[in-house]
């Protein structure tokens, strides 16, 4: 039988503590969510592989180091309303929910929301609520948010995502620039985010995130 608590171990000992982590609240997150649980069957022997998982339909979930320098960055209070987007089968909203006060997790690929919901149920996860909705919907009945990430790379932000940031709130989005993507961090002030560089990663681009084309004459 696979120890997934020894692989737990491994993951924050060899890909998050190196890749300079070090907030308690993120280490005891990832050390406690069964991360094998949030993932088909299929996948689990690769679930604490250091490198990007493959969910169809454009998601994945991000590589765990990705996603722990996120959070780091955002430094998330037990205070705060977090909107996840690109939840997959909900590992990463697992993980913000003993972080944060509550997440609202927003996924568009139906074969993750029904498992999402009873992976977080099974963990006793109850300040999560998933919604099945276009991503680039956010879901702004329930915010507006304090912070909000991205669980996959974008080409642009689009304004009702950014409509859904309150003032003073936080942002963390993975931009695909050329062969590198990169990650930033976005402070809303006054109707505008202020960006700035955290780290190089990369993921594909999430649906409905492409840059717009453009047309001439």
């Amino acid at each position: 039988m696979t120890d997934y608590s020894a692989r737990r171990l491994t993951m924050v000992d060899t890909q998050i503590r190196p890749s300079d982590v070090t907030k308690f609240p993120i280490i005891e997150a990832m050390m406690n969510v069964p991360r094998e649980l949030f993932i088909p069957s299929v996948l689990r022997e690769a679930a604490y592989a250091g490198n990007n998982i493959d969910l169809g339909e454009g998601c994945v979930m991000l590589e765990p180091r990705t996603l722990a320098k996120m959070l780091d960055v955002l430094d998330i209070q037990n205070d705060e309303l977090v909107l996840d987007i690109g939840c997959g089968y909900g590992y990463s909203s697992a993980v913000i929910s003993r972080l944060a006060e509550a997440v609202v997790a927003v996924e568009q690929n139906s074969a993750c929301i029904a498992e999402a919901g009873e992976s977080l149920a099974e963990t006793g996860i109850d300040n999560v609520l998933v919604e099945e909705r276009m991503l680039v919907s956010g879901a702004s009945e329930h915010g507006p948010y304090d912070v909000i990430i991205i669980q996959g790379a974008i080409e642009r932000l689009p304004d009702n995502i950014k409509g859904q940031l309150k003032d003073g709130g936080r942002i963390c989005a993975l931009f695909s620039e050329s062969a590198l993507g990169v990650v930033r961090i976005g402070y809303m002030k006054n109707g505008d985010i202020n960006w700035r560089f955290v780290f190089n990663a990369n993921a594909p681009v999430l649906p409905g995130f492409e840059k717009r084309p453009s047309f001439a004459l």
